[in-house]
C-alpha cells in the first residue's frame, strides 16, 4: 500500500487521530489542541485524510463514524523510507552518524543491535551445518556400500 504524504497540518491533526483510533468528528473537537480551528475545518481535514487513505468512514445516520486505517507505526517507517531516499541513499553510514552525533542513539545502543545481529546469524548457522550433515550423510553411506562391492 503505497502511503502518501502529510502536509504539516494535516500530520497534527492525524497525531490527535491516533490517540483516538475511532471516532466521531465531535471527538476529534473535543481532542483538539488549541486553537481548535473550525468544525468545518476539521471536517475538511478528516475528508483530505480519507482521500489520501488515512481514514475510513461508516455511515450511522446522518454522520460518520472515522477510524485510522494507517497506523503511526506504519507512517514512521514511511517518513524514515522517505527520508532516507531522499538524502542517504548514497551513503548508508552518514545516517547513523548524525543519529550519534547529535544523541538522538547512543553508541552503545548500535553496538547491541549488531551484537544482537551477530548472535543471530551464529545461531542461525549453527542449524545449517547440521541440516547439510544430515543430507550428507546418506550419500557418504551409499559410497562406502560401493567400495565394499568392489573389493569383493
Amino acid at each position: 500500500m503505497k502511503i502518501n504524504s502529510l502536509t504539516a497540518v494535516e500530520e497534527q491533526t492525524m497525531q490527535v487521530l491516533w490517540t483516538l483510533n475511532s471516532f466521531y468528528l465531535k471527538d476529534v473537537m473535543a481532542q483538539h489542541p488549541e486553537p481548535i480551528p473550525h468544525q468545518n475545518t476539521i471536517s475538511t481535514y478528516l475528508k483530505i485524510l480519507t482521500e489520501k487513505g488515512y481514514l475510513i468512514t461508516e455511515k450511522e445516520g446522518r454522520i460518520f463514524k472515522y477510524s485510522v486505517s494507517i497506523p503511526l507505526e506504519k507512517y514512521k517507517e514511511h517518513l524514515v523510507d522517505e527520508l532516507f531516499q531522499k538524502f542517504f541513499s548514497e551513503n548508508r553510514t552518514e545516517l547513523l552518524q548524525i543519529l550519534v552525533k547529535k544523541n538522538i542513539i547512543e553508541k552503545n545502543d548500535l553496538l547491541e543491535i549488531f551484537d544482537l545481529k551477530i548472535k543471530l546469524k551464529d545461531e542461525k548457522s549453527e542449524v545449517k551445518p547440521s541440516i547439510v550433515d544430515e543430507i550428507l550423510k546418506p550419500k557418504d553411506k551409499k559410497k562406502k556400500k560401493k567400495k565394499k562391492k568392489n573389493k569383493d
